[in-house]
């Protein structure tokens, strides 16, 4: 079988990531790199493949299967309508846009092409959420009831001086890094419809937030409630607990999601169970039935190439669309204006 050929753009860390995936993958190859950095041109000799100044010149000279965009936030929208306007499959790296505006006009034009795109949410192929999802969809939790979640880490002084945007209105962990879990959260709970949020910069100073406490609504009536803070000495982020990034130490004995329905709970990414064994036994003065629901652990970039693999030739249907990617930008949105106003924010799902 001929390997499916798809082209990263975008050199950088995440890039990166790609290039090593696909070039160990069977069924799909890496074909080039797009980048008009000088740096990208030791990339793309170190991968033995041809490196390209634009998707134009790409298009032009050596036209792949897919491309993978990788490219920064502010340019998502430009190339991903190249790419749609050259009928090209690509894999959009998150966020799908820098504004729910843009991410609208964008959606539009890929329902009206029919343009193939998956959007990189990446733990979305993590093979501990899909068990996650299967033990909740098989009814073990009964209706859901609560879900407290957490993403509190502590990045060193370094990634800011290194990049000093990040300390400005525009970063902050809401934008970078709530927009994974909210993924997460919907893939495991349903559709989000309110949030609350309080934020505080007390720690570290700088105009942006540091740390974020959040309470969710979901459309099945369940509720939820988040802390998220890049400036806590604590490992319970899915980073530190899932053990899928190997360049994170990691925790076993840690969880970030707990999800409780009316007959039981689930801690993730452990996968311990407590649940009731009787329904007539339901009670807090009654032990739990505890144990551990198998699962594996493996990259989930890894299987994110493949899903894409079958995405360009046809075998499958994205699995994070492009309507998935703008209602987790919704979401996200929705939690900085409610931090900044103390209102409950409500989330249109169109």
């Amino acid at each position: 079988m001929t390997p499916t050929r798809i082209a990263v753009a975008g050199a950088g860390y995440i890039g990166v990531a790609h290039m090593a995936v696909a070039q160990k993958s069977a069924r799909c190859t890496l074909s080039a790199i797009v980048d008009p950095a000088p740096a990208a041109q030791a990339v793309a000799a170190q991968a033995g493949v041809p490196l390209y100044r634009s998707l134009d010149e790409l298009l032009e000279r050596d036209r792949p299967d897919g491309v993978i965009l990788a490219t920064p936030n502010q340019l998502h929208v430009e190339h991903a309508m190249a790419c749609m306007q050259a009928d090209l499959p690509m894999l959009l790296e998150k966020p799908i846009a820098p504004t729910v505006e843009e991410g609208e006009r964008l959606l539009k034009l890929a329902d009206e092409s029919g343009a193939k795109i998956l959007i990189g949410h990446h733990r979305a192929h993590s093979p501990i959420m899909a068990r996650a999802k299967e033990v909740i969809d098989q009814g073990r939790l009964g209706p859901l009831v609560a879900v407290m979640g957490s993403a509190v880490f502590f990045k060193p002084d370094h990634y800011f001086v290194d990049a000093p945007w990040r300390r400005e209105i525009g970063a902050g962990p809401i934008l970078l890094n709530m927009i994974h879990e909210v993924h997460n959260l919907r893939m495991l709970c349903g559709d989000i419809v309110a949030v609350q949020a309080f934020a505080s910069h007390a720690t570290r100073g700088f105009p942006v937030e540091d740390t974020v406490a959040i309470n969710l609504r979901f459309a099945s009536g369940a509720l939820g409630s988040f802390m998220l803070s890049d400036t806590a000495a604590c490992p319970r982020s899915w980073e530190q607990t899932s053990q899928e990034n190997k360049a994170y130490p990691s925790y076993p004995d840690e969880d970030c999601y707990v999800i409780a329905g009316t007959h039981g709970s689930l801690s993730v990414p452990t996968m311990r169970l407590k649940t009731y064994a009787r329904a007539e036994d339901r009670s807090w003065w009654k032990p739990f039935n505890v144990s551990v629901a198998e699962m594996q652990r493996d990259d989930p970039l890894k299987h994110q190439l493949e899903h894409f693999g079958a995405v360009i030739r046809g075998e499958a249907q994205p699995l994070v669309t492009a309507r998935d990617g703008l209602q987790n930008l919704r979401i996200t949105e929705a939690i900085v204006e409610a931090a900044k106003t103390g209102q409950v924010v409500s989330v249109p799902n169109h």
